[in-house]
């Protein structure tokens, strides 16, 4: 499987620490949050938020990754539930979590919607979710990321949370990130955090 073969080194491949988006959110962060990072690979978001005092909760779908989370976690002395999921048929629980977390999780579109349908219903009201991901412009640049446009995001993927979750931030546009050996140089990214109303528009 293309992620375990990928994971299967002592490097980090993505490196160890944090993206840089989200810790610039972690001002929405406080301790005893329950937190569910999804696509999180080798857990450095995941170990983050778990030195940042939340109980967090890690899904991916390559057990080398999960692996790899949990010895970087028992290293800085943090725990996180790790869990082997398949995005594509996740069982979303309803209103479980307070912070959600999506860093550079890339699928199908029908998967991105699927997710972003599962992400609002695991969130609690009051509850916000993450995520950073590569545009389809990031083809241009060729610093990570998929090489598939399918794959990549456009601003439009994020249209189906409107009726649930109002938006915190959003940005369309070019950052530069350094995250381990291949993430490396200026990105074209789609960055937007949410908070789940008490109730959706439709109700």
């Amino acid at each position: 499987m293309l992620w375990d073969e990928r994971f299967d080194t002592e490097e980090y491949v993505y490196g160890e620490q944090p993206n840089e988006f989200l810790r610039s959110q972690r001002h929405l962060l406080s301790d005893g949050m329950q937190a569910l990072a999804i696509a999180e690979g080798e857990g450095r978001n995941a170990v983050w938020l778990a030195e940042q005092g939340l109980d967090v909760e890690m899904w991916d779908y390559s057990r080398v990754g999960l692996e790899k989370a949990e010895r970087l976690a028992l290293r800085r002395g943090v725990s996180l539930t790790t869990h082997l999921v398949d995005l594509a048929i996740a069982d979303w629980p309803a209103e479980s979590f307070d912070v959600i977390v999506c860093i550079f999780g890339h699928f199908p579109k029908d998967v991105q919607t699927a997710v972003l349908k599962g992400v609002t219903r695991a969130l609690r009201p009051g509850g916000f979710f993450m995520i950073e991901v590569y545009s389809e412009a990031q083809l241009e640049f060729g610093t990570g990321g998929p090489k598939d446009k399918a794959l990549l995001y456009t601003t439009d993927a994020f249209s189906v949370l409107s009726d649930s979750l109002e938006t915190r931030h959003f940005f369309d546009g070019i950052v530069e990130r350094q995250e381990g050996r291949l993430h490396q140089g200026p990105s074209a990214v789609i960055q937007y955090v949410g908070q789940k109303r008490a109730e959706s528009r439709d109700m």
